[in-house]
């Protein structure tokens, strides 16, 4: 079995590899003949065609010779190769707009595709996920824009820090006021969230403290679903129910708008849920968020100031609280600022691929060899020209034609 790790095509690149070099001579070694791993030469990969070529894998600059691709970020459609398997994000399961015509040629190239973020254990749980390092770039990036937008202090980039160590040094630097700030989610990307909140030594809060109370200190609280969601008929919450029939369910995130001034958005979202807010609440003068980090980068979703994906190039956009416009970033003190890059990871790629490539080899590259594999059959969205049973949802979608974005 051949397996080929395939050269980011997306634009903007990113820097990221699903396995690092030292983990394919690692895995070259165990298996033996059973696989032999091919790496398409890339100029912009965080680990260079040289230290592949280093550690005894060979370097390509045809990739076709490989049964199996592994990739990360969407691969863009002239680029799909018929009758492949491919592994990537394809940002396709929550019927994204902007990917229909990814999947619609996916199903015209007879490919089947294993979607990482449907990768997950008998329990549930997802197996292979970046979620950690989206966290940690994505609170340091919150800051960041903080720090831009106040004038209080002056951090480098996190794509311009060395490592993470060298990120937690920077660290050092941010001194902020007693400001509130709200995290949504406590799940893999929330987790590295509160790692940068433990290293500026941040204090956390329950919900009633922070609504309430008035701190001498920089504060920050951590929702559940049950903090600002609500059902509609009595502002009851069962988390069955919610996760069943969001649609049952209206928010009353308004409380936490009012009391925090940076949002750090890390909480997945089911399209059929209640965003946090509207669009037209963020002119009322309570609305005090004037940072909001969107990690979930969920464009039209959850944050419906996430007009759009920004990029590690140019990572902020304003938001005018009374025209609701995009306005270019930090230009007017009084407008919300937006942090919504949708490859956070990319910004230390280095330590994120080689966290990434160890789930792999633990969990995929041994299901790989196995005649029937539940794990990769339940990642498989699409197969022999269709979707698969647990993706025919998504029939609709695919045939669907696109209709313009609107921020309203």
């Amino acid at each position: 079995m051949k397996i080929g790790i395939i050269r980011e095509g997306k634009i903007p690149p990113d820097k990221r590899t699903p396995f690092i070099p030292a983990q394919l001579r690692e895995l070259s070694e165990k298996y033996g003949d059973q696989l032999t791993f091919l790496v398409e030469s890339s100029p912009i990969r965080s680990y260079t065609d040289q230290e592949y070529l280093d550690a005894g894998i060979e370097v390509v600059t045809d990739i076709s010779r490989a049964d199996i691709l592994f990739g990360v970020k969407e691969v863009p459609v002239d680029q799909l190769i018929p009758d492949k398997t491919y592994f990537f994000f394809s940002h396709t399961i929550k019927k994204q707009a902007k990917n229909r015509a990814l999947l619609k040629n996916i199903l015209q190239k007879n490919i089947r595709l294993l979607d990482y973020e449907v990768l997950k254990n008998e329990s549930g749980e997802r197996v292979v996920a970046f979620g950690r390092w989206a966290g940690i770039v994505g609170a340091y990036n919150a800051f960041w824009t903080y720090g831009k937008k106040t004038g209080l202090y002056d951090l480098r980039r996190a794509a311009e820090c060395h490592d993470l160590q060298d990120l937690k040094s920077e660290l050092s630097k941010v001194s902020l006021p007693p400001v509130k700030i709200v995290v949504t989610g406590s799940g893999r990307v929330g987790k590295g969230v509160a790692e940068v909140l433990g290293i500026l030594k941040i204090k956390q809060v329950d919900t009633q403290e922070f609504l309430h109370f008035y701190f001498e200190e920089p504060v920050y609280v951590v929702l559940s679903s049950s903090d600002y969601n609500r059902r509609k008929s009595d502002g009851g919450y069962d988390r069955e129910e919610f996760y069943s029939f969001p649609e049952r369910y209206e928010s009353h995130f308004s409380k936490f708008a009012e009391a925090g001034e940076i949002l750090i958005a890390s909480a997945y979202w089911n399209p059929g849920a209640p965003r946090l807010f509207e669009l037209k609440e963020i002119s009322s003068p309570d609305f005090s968020l004037s940072v909001i980090a969107d990690v979930t980068c969920d464009v039209d979703g959850s944050i419906p100031t996430t007009f759009r994906a920004s990029t590690i190039q140019d990572p902020v956009y304003d938001v005018d609280r009374d025209s609701g416009e995009e306005l270019p970033a930090f230009g007017k003190q009084t407008s919300i600022s937006v942090m919504a890059i949708d490859n956070l990871p990319c910004e230390l790629p280095r330590e994120s691929s080689a966290e990434f490539g160890r789930q792999l080899s633990e969990w995929v590259i041994p299901a790989l060899l196995e005649e029937y594999s539940p794990i990769l059959e339940r990642a498989t969205i699409a197969r022999d020209g269709d979707l698969t049973l647990e993706y025919m949802y998504l029939t609709d979608f695919v045939n669907q034609t696109d209709i313009p974005n609107s921020h309203e």
